[in-house]
């Protein structure tokens, strides 16, 4: 009996000190379940801890919409024969008479070489003055020419054309097959078109951005929207800049999961069930299924309106709940959206954190007999030596 007695008391003993092991000892990945959920605002901590349903998902299906502003998808198509500024023109004068205003006396033709175009679209003509030329073709601008100096000349005839190797021009840069500086021709007046003529896009469609800077303006849309929306195809000014990008956006996974990393997107779209896939799935010997969760810092918008409130100012610390095993718990996890800066952390099944304990309990015992073992043999072989 009293052998009894000392064997139950070492069995409690062994449970208190594997439990005591369990929940401040154990190497782990992160929080438990349970200390996640005691960091609720609810229990006064400093994040609202919310379980995903239906409605908390159609909430949160925040999905970034890029796409261009009505000023650049109405801007008409610039005509190759556009004068811009910093253009510069060769004018050629025609006057039939004997002392001719820009040239010297019997002289015919006077031709004024490099007339550039200033930064406000203007040029300079003898006799004619200061002449709005940018916007204009040479044509239009030829007609103005003669005008001005129809009242200083007989019938002067005038020629106008742009200087060889001048003209409007487009960067484009990036992810694209061939960088450089392109001429704004006819074949290449939309943004598709110029992406084309650099050699076309050279990663994948999915998850390309393509990003227009006009004066100190900057917009993008995503490159499958352009091919798939023709309003999106816009029409392209002098010095643009055009810059394709893969998308810059990502999520870490972290916890019982087959690897844990920074993720970058790779569709405009990730779902919860998605990003776990993306690293391997969960760990089918560490992983609680119930205990998903997204960590994410929400609009103050988007987070009244998850809680049912409308008192929350300013960006909000959210902890989102999955439970894979619930009813519609996959399905859910498929319609939650992923955003960008998410955290998703999957915690360790309680007994995982008991095998731990009990396998450091288990070689500290080991070693403890071990040293137990050594001595009792050397005490009892000191013993048969007489010493």
């Amino acid at each position: 009996m009293k052998f009894k007695c000392i064997r139950g008391v070492r069995r409690l003993a062994l449970l208190v000190l594997v439990g005591a092991v369990a929940a401040c000892g154990v190497p782990r990945s992160g929080p438990t379940k349970k200390e996640i959920f005691a960091g609720a605002v609810q229990k006064q901590g400093d994040a609202f801890v919310v379980e995903v349903n239906d409605r908390v998902t159609r909430a949160t299906a925040v999905a970034p919409a890029l796409g261009f502003s009505a000023a650049f998808r109405n801007a008409g198509l610039v005509g190759p024969d556009t004068i811009q500024p910093g253009d510069k023109l060769a004018i050629t004068v025609f006057e039939n008479v004997a002392n001719p205003l820009l040239g010297a006396p019997g002289q015919k033709a006077s031709v004024l070489n490099d007339v550039e175009v200033d930064g406000q679209g203007f040029i300079y003509v003898p006799y004619a003055g200061r002449i709005k030329a940018a916007g204009d073709t040479p044509e239009a601008l030829r007609e103005e020419v003669t005008r001005k100096l129809a009242a200083q000349t007989p019938d002067p005839q005038v020629s106008i054309g742009r200087v060889a190797g001048d003209g409007a021009t487009v960067t484009v840069e990036g992810s694209v097959g061939a960088q450089g500086v392109y001429p704004i021709q006819q074949s290449t007046r939309t943004l598709s078109a110029m992406l084309a003529r650099a050699g076309g896009v050279s990663i994948a469609i999915d998850t390309a951005e393509v990003i227009v800077t006009r004066g100190k303006t900057s917009e993008k849309v995503w490159l499958s929207d352009l091919y798939n929306n023709p309003g999106f195809d816009i029409a392209l000014r002098n010095h643009d800049r055009v810059y394709v990008q893969r998308d810059l956006r990502s999520f870490t996974v972290l916890g019982a999961t087959g690897a844990q990393s920074r993720v970058q997107f790779s569709t405009q779209t990730v779902s919860a069930i998605e990003a776990i896939a993306q690293v391997g799935g969960l760990s089918t010997t560490l992983a609680d299924p119930t205990g998903v969760f997204v960590f994410r810092n929400e609009p103050a918008a988007i987070a009244n309106a998850v809680l049912g409130r409308t008192d929350l100012q300013g960006d909000q610390r959210m902890i989102y709940v999955l439970n894979l095993t619930a009813p519609n718990g996959m399905f859910e996890a498929r319609d939650f959206v992923i955003r960008d800066g998410d955290t998703v952390y999957v915690t360790e099944a309680p007994f995982v954190q008991w095998q731990k304990a009990l396998s450091v309990f288990s070689s500290t015992a080991s070693g403890a007999n071990a040293v137990s073992t050594a001595a009792t043999g050397s005490s009892f072989g000191n013993a048969v030596q007489g010493k």
